[in-house]
């Protein structure tokens, strides 16, 4: 079952994660969660998660036993929240606010970070192979290719003429990669829910 650990809110969260010099952003963090505990890999567990967003060997220093209680307690606040947006079916990319071109390439390469080193990182779970059913690889598939879509977005020379009709290309490929991603809870995150609450334990 769940820790039940309280998650402390996306400010004092983010402090957090300045403390300890965390280079993964709280959005990011949120994805590979819900990545991670959609997973087919039932051996991964929180701890591998909340150790793979610090470059290896990197990780934070814990000085004294109630320091690293309070650290993963923390962060399994955040994983339960988490937990139950996925129980929900309510994992979503962060809503955007585009103004200028600027602000479109900033948000697809985020876009990008979000769904490769989000998402996809946690569903993989550090394995190269998992096996699962052809229909829910080829919409992981689908979906490395429109993180790759949001890299070529964020690198393309804009025209005036072109912003805003670029502005609804991000849009839509948000729309796409939301509804893979409930596509993928819905029918094979949801039905083996009690297998995946075991990570936890």
């Amino acid at each position: 079952m769940q820790s039940q650990n309280k998650y402390i809110g996306d400010d004092k969260f983010t402090k957090l994660l300045e403390h300890y010099q965390c280079p993964a952003e709280l959005p990011l963090i949120k994805l590979r969660f819900a990545g991670a505990i959609c997973s087919p890999n039932l051996d991964l567990r929180p701890t591998d998660v909340i150790s793979s967003l610090w470059p290896q060997n990197q990780q934070p220093r814990l000085q004294t036993k109630e320091e690293a209680e309070l650290f993963f307690k923390f962060f399994m606040g955040l994983w339960d929240e988490i937990f139950e947006q996925v129980k929900l079916n309510k994992i979503e990319l962060p809503p955007f606010k585009i103004k200028n071109e600027q602000d479109l390439i900033s948000t697809c390469a985020g876009r990008r970070e979000l769904v490769e080193n989000g998402w996809l990182e946690g569903f993989w779970g550090g394995c190269e192979n998992i096996q699962c059913p052809s229909y829910i690889a080829q919409i992981l598939d689908s979906l490395a290719d429109l993180a790759a879509l949001y890299g070529q977005l964020s690198t393309r020379n804009l025209k005036n003429s072109e912003f805003d009709n670029l502005v609804k290309t991000v849009n839509h490929t948000d729309k796409m990669v939301n509804r893979s991603i409930a596509f993928i809870i819905e029918n094979y995150v949801l039905p083996r829910f009690e297998k995946i609450q075991s990570k936890t334990n």
